[in-house]
């Protein structure tokens, strides 16, 4: 017979399960899907990240900028990505237009020429909204985020309800606990799968949460910096209001516009040529220009230094080297690679790929136990017998 403690967790893990279950089914496979973005979308442009080398010096990032304005359909360019290999085309992304979407191009980095779009950027965008927001109106500011982060939390009580209910009696049997029987057929063959493959995949599944809710909670997020961080936490401040309204305002933007050369000349004389590709971030009005550099000895592609240059004067506002980090701010700076499984290496990546892929099986297989526990009880109590077939807790 089954203890009562076991019968209401088993009944919290059916309730919580039945609800979320369609719901980290598309999660899992989207997140599968994600796995290997950077390389396919490399794969899909290969032939449009370098041209042809010629004795011309390449052009300043200003002069990107400016030989990018004057071309139809560029936007408001917002990050630029240069490397230090001769012949490598500038990807540049343009801010989101009117209708909230966002592109890339490859520019030819001698005459600011635009190559070619970057191909697969949309499909992948559309991916990953539907993964963090189910596509729900609203993006990060709807309710998908709050729904896919409720899930997630669901689902860590899932893994916790089902290990409960799955501890083994005795040490002996830990062995045939993670064992699944795939001689068996019916329902004790989807209880193994459901099971068995649930208790492989727990330790995956409990770090992809506690880095997914990174982006879905604010408070999480805050909580996770000031546990692991070295640094005080900043304190946003709300930008001065300049007088004379909208055109004031437009006025002192322009005044203020940055100096992209004068940040990149100071940068260059930091790093000279010990950088392999850099992300410069173009301000959104008054303030320093961003420079994230990868250096060619980096020991991943996440380890880059941080620099915050006066476009104006040239001064360096800020610099964070990665070296230079604890090791709760390096775990800050990988969130995304650890939820990934990329920090990990390869057999990491392929790991959490794998156990994102199987989540439809705990949802397929989830429902199939439900419904043949409902069928198995009511032909128990027609009989007025415990129902064969059911296990410990249901």
């Amino acid at each position: 017979m089954a203890s009562p403690f076991k019968s209401a967790v088993l009944q919290a893990h059916s309730l919580i399960g039945l609800t979320i279950a369609l719901v980290l089914a598309v999660m899992g496979l989207t997140g599968a899907m994600l796995s290997f973005e950077d390389e396919i979308v490399a794969v899909l442009n290969r032939d449009v990240t370098r041209v042809e080398l010629r004795s011309a010096p390449v052009l300043t990032p200003d002069g990107i900028v400016a030989r990018l304005q004057g071309q139809p359909g560029a936007g408001k360019v917002q990050l630029m990505m240069l490397s230090s290999e001769p012949g490598t085309t500038v990807r540049v992304r343009f801010a989101r237009n009117e209708n909230g979407e966002r592109s890339s191009v490859f520019v030819d980095p001698y005459d600011g020429r635009i190559v070619a779009s970057v191909s697969g950027e949309g499909f992948f965008a559309t991916l990953r909204n539907l993964h963090r927001f189910l596509l729900l109106p609203g993006n990060g500011n709807g309710y998908g985020r709050l729904i896919t982060g409720v899930s997630a939390i669901g689902l860590l009580v899932l893994l916790i309800s089902g290990m409960v209910l799955r501890w083994p009696r005795r040490v002996r049997s830990i062995k045939m606990w993670l064992k699944p029987n795939l001689a068996m057929s019916g329902r004790a063959f989807h209880w193994s799968l459901h099971s068995v493959v649930g208790t492989w995949v727990f330790p995956i599944y409990v770090i992809v949460i506690l880095t997914g809710l990174w982006w879905s909670f604010d408070w999480y997020r805050a909580s996770a910096m000031w546990l692991l961080s070295s640094k005080p936490p900043a304190v946003a401040k709300a930008p001065a209001k300049a007088k004379g309204g909208a055109k004031a305002g437009d006025a002192a933007e322009s005044a203020a516009a940055p100096l992209l050369d004068r940040a990149w000349a100071t940068f260059l004389a930091d790093q000279g040529n010990q950088y392999a590709n850099v992300y410069l971030q173009v301000p959104n009005g008054p303030g320093p220009v961003r420079l994230r550099s990868l250096a060619k000895d980096a020991p991943h592609d996440v380890a880059r230094d941080d620099f915050r240059i006066d476009g104006a004067t040239g001064r360096v506002v800020a610099a964070e080297r990665y070296a230079d980090k604890s090791v709760g701010d390096s775990i800050l700076q990988r969130v995304l690679q650890i939820h990934t499984g990329a920090a990990f290496g390869l057999v990491g990546r392929i790991l959490f790929m794998v156990a994102a892929a199987l989540m439809p099986l705990f949802t397929v297989t989830g429902f199939i136990l439900y419904l043949s526990r409902r069928r198995l009880r009511a032909a128990s109590k027609s009989k007025r017998r415990h129902a064969i077939g059911l296990v410990p807790g249901e």
